[in-house]
């Protein structure tokens, strides 16, 4: 899901989605698919999307880029929070401190993720070249975390991303 007041009005090309897909084709190794969504920064409109693919579309993970940041329309993180039962902001600690290696600004991003009913929300920067690098760090830990909420294995290609999970699981 791509969270952009421009992109959602059609004045800027949407790269952060398609990113995103290119990234998920060359790890996973299971049936999946996209279910892509472009919305305006605006609490409300993030947080109806998120409930809509959690909870309709039943997407066990639900990845997002954009509204991060310090800015005042930079509000994923809020709506994120609004919709989740659990966070867990180990993602967002590793995220940033992967992007502190390439970039200063990193430590203003509030990338986080959180946990709705049987879904795994993970917020990313808006940045498309920043996408794999946090995916990079984060994705090993997100099968295991889909397990154990009750969704749908996943599975990666272990030349490429070897997911972690505990002996026997």
């Amino acid at each position: 899901m791509t969270v952009s007041d421009r992109a959602s009005r059609g004045e800027y090309e949407d790269r952060g989605g398609p990113a995103i897909h290119e990234y998920l084709n060359e790890i996973l190794d299971c049936d999946w698919s996209v279910v892509a969504r472009i919305v305006s920064d605006d609490v409300q409109a993030i947080e109806s999307a998120l409930i809509e693919l959690c909870d309709q579309s039943h997407c066990s993970l639900v990845v997002t880029t954009g509204g991060t940041g310090p800015a005042k329309r930079d509000v994923t993180p809020e709506a994120t929070e609004a919709v989740c039962e659990k966070m867990m902001p180990g993602f967002g600690e590793l995220m940033r401190k992967v992007s502190l290696e390439h970039v200063p600004t990193a430590i203003l991003s509030r990338q986080t993720a959180g946990i709705r009913g049987s879904s795994l929300i993970v917020n990313l920067p808006g940045k498309p070249s920043a996408i794999a690098e946090c995916l990079n760090a984060v994705f090993p830990a997100i099968p295991y975390c889909v397990d154990l909420i009750d969704g749908p294995r996943i599975e990666t290609k272990p030349d490429r991303l070897a997911a972690f999970r505990p002996k026997g699981k």
